[in-house]
């Protein structure tokens, strides 16, 4: 009853003042929507930019061959020094921290289908390269097995614009192509993917064949690259240290030689664009909460005028008994409700906005593939709450007080 009461009370002020409460319950909307959809915008293109960073490679590590820089033991400068697939079974051997190593061969390589032909990069790698590159097969092929490690197939895997490119039709699993002269097996293609970071293009112009196959061919000795995948990801940079050490003993070089050895240290990388994109929600959040903050002043102004145009009925209720208590809650009631009124139209109107930008089609390039799906998470909606609920409590507590404090007597008089 009493609640409603105060719900009966304020609708009785808000009538008195009809322009001023339509225009600040609009302002706390506005504010409301601008932080929303700030925070969404910012949290989607966080979203998408990790996405596709890690496309490239799943929290790995990248070693490539290098050139020693110090003088060790006696030897010179500018030694090469060339990975080969037993330095990935080393590292695997000789430190438990890592989950997964995996070398991998590549090469520049000249595909050709009928009358159709391209270039692009092409690699031999084992079973774990789908895991730690994101290379999912579309419905209906697969990627690299062990038996084509095993019985040495030649089988391929391609990235998804490059098979449409070459064969005229989207997932052409079991054409035939040829490489180099080869004929391939195709027997998986890749869905589209966002990639931003890559090497020697990205994968949706990929060929993949098995490892032995490659090696088969074309009888490579040393490998183009290792990935290594820490059980920790939080220990990649002392894991980093420690391959440099295995590899050093073997090598002959220093350990703190970070030419020597070439790393390209994923998940560091992954970390400090985390914090980036953190950064700017955080400075996108801080401009919508400005916005909201203005509107709160406008709360605290109306409320202001119910304090003054009601000086002579808190002073009959304070005659009456009442206690300041009772005349501050009713103030905060109302400023909440103000507050909440704005924030629930804001919050409906930017839930619409989102889901009418997520029906819009995008291109898979330039800039609306990152913009073009902002996400509204349960972080966003929390914080626009809270701040919706400190604004409602400061904004009816200095009028609130004010009025509290009113001297009964004085009161009485007023006019």
């Amino acid at each position: 009853m009493q609640v409603l009461l105060l719900v009966k009370e304020f609708i009785e002020d808000i009538k008195k003042q009809k322009l001023r409460a339509f225009l600040t319950t609009v302002a706390v909307a506005w504010g409301t929507l601008a932080i929303i959809l700030l925070m969404a915008f910012g949290t989607g293109l966080g979203f998408r930019m990790r996405e596709s960073f890690l496309n490239a490679g799943d929290k790995v590590i990248r070693l490539y061959s290098g050139q020693t820089s110090k003088e060790y033991e006696g030897l010179p400068t500018g030694r090469s020094i060339r990975l080969s697939e037993e330095d990935a079974w080393l590292l695997q051997k000789s430190l438990p921290d890592i989950d997964i190593v995996h070398p991998g061969f590549g090469r520049g390589v000249h595909l050709r289908k009928d009358k159709n032909a391209a270039w692009t990069h092409m690699e031999g790698v084992f079973p774990q390269f789908e895991t730690l590159r994101r290379m999912p097969p579309a419905p209906g092929g697969r990627f690299i097995n062990q038996t084509d490690i095993e019985e040495r197939r030649r089988v391929v895997f391609l990235g998804g614009d490059i098979a449409t490119e070459l064969c005229g039709y989207d997932n052409p699993v079991g054409e035939i192509v040829l490489l180099d002269g080869i004929p391939f097996t195709i027997v998986g293609t890749m869905p589209k993917k966002l990639q931003t970071s890559m090497s020697n293009g990205p994968d949706d112009r990929r060929a993949i064949i098995p490892f032995t196959t490659f090696r088969a061919i074309h009888g490579s000795r040393y490998v183009n690259e290792i990935l290594v995948h820490p059980r920790n990801p939080n220990d990649a940079k002392r894991l980093t240290q420690e391959i440099r050490t295995v590899l050093g003993r073997k090598y002959h070089f220093d350990a703190t030689d970070e030419r020597a050895i070439f790393v390209w240290d994923m998940i560091e990388a992954e970390k400090i664009s985390s914090k980036v994109f953190l950064g700017l929600n955080i400075f996108l959040g801080v401009i919508g909460g400005m916005t909201l903050i203005i509107a709160g002043i406008g709360v605290a102004n109306i409320m202001y005028v119910v304090a003054k145009e009601r000086t002579k009925e808190i002073g009959i209720k304070r005659a009456m008994g009442a206690k300041r208590r009772h005349i501050v809650w009713q103030f905060i009631f109302e400023s909440l409700l103000i507050a909440f009124t704005g924030g629930g139209v804001g919050l409906l109107v930017s839930i619409a906005i989102v889901k009418a930008v997520w029906m819009i089609p995008i291109s898979d390039e330039g800039a609306m593939q990152f913009l073009g799906r902002p996400m509204l998470s349960p972080l966003v909606v929390v914080t626009s709450i809270a701040i919706l609920t400190l604004i409602g409590l400061f904004a009816g507590l200095f009028p609130a007080r004010k009025a509290a404090n009113v001297d009964p007597v004085e009161a009485l008089r007023y006019e």
